[in-house]
């Protein structure tokens, strides 16, 4: 599919803001309704846009920990890896994953109430026998960073921000 500056306009503003309403997206990028509408629907049946959804505080919903976990396999064949893959779909803790290129297998970013609620889980992520060799657990202690919206400006060499 190829993208023109308004594609990557709209993009860009739900990135920004997913509840923007059609007009107000439709005036922030310089169009109509209908035409902002049809670049819309045409974006979400190309898979560029994956769905839409809030981000909510953790911290002021309820006492939690986030843990990094990198994690190597004993095996390196694709039937392990399959096998992982398939088996860490199942446990909701685990709230992102994935495949790494270098020294660690896989990154797990995982969402507990507590330290003992996420060593229950690696008790019974180690029970199933999933082929976990070894793994390293790394406690977020504060977040200092959060991408409020993708650099899609730097992606497709538009320019952007930085320092200096």
């Amino acid at each position: 599919m190829r993208l023109d500056s308004r594609d990557l306009a709209i993009l860009k503003v739900l990135s920004q803001d997913g509840r923007i309403t059609k007009a107000a997206l439709a005036e922030r990028i310089g169009l109509s309704p209908t035409p902002c509408w049809d670049r819309l629907k045409k974006l979400e049946k190309a898979g560029l846009i994956e769905g839409y959804g809030a981000s909510i505080n953790l911290k002021k919903l309820a006492s939690h920990v986030t843990v990094f976990v990198s994690i190597e396999l004993t095996d390196h064949t694709a039937a392990s890896f399959q096998r992982f893959e398939r088996s860490i779909q199942g446990y909701d803790e685990v709230v992102a994953c994935w495949a790494l290129g270098g020294g660690y297998d896989y990154l797990m970013q995982v969402v507990t109430r507590d330290i003992d609620a996420y060593q229950r889980l690696i008790d019974r992520i180690l029970e199933a026998q999933i082929g976990l060799a070894r793994y390293f657990t790394y406690v977020v202690t504060k977040p200092v960073k959060k991408a409020a919206a993708l650099p899609i400006d730097l992606l497709m060499g538009m320019g952007g921000s930085g320092q200096g």
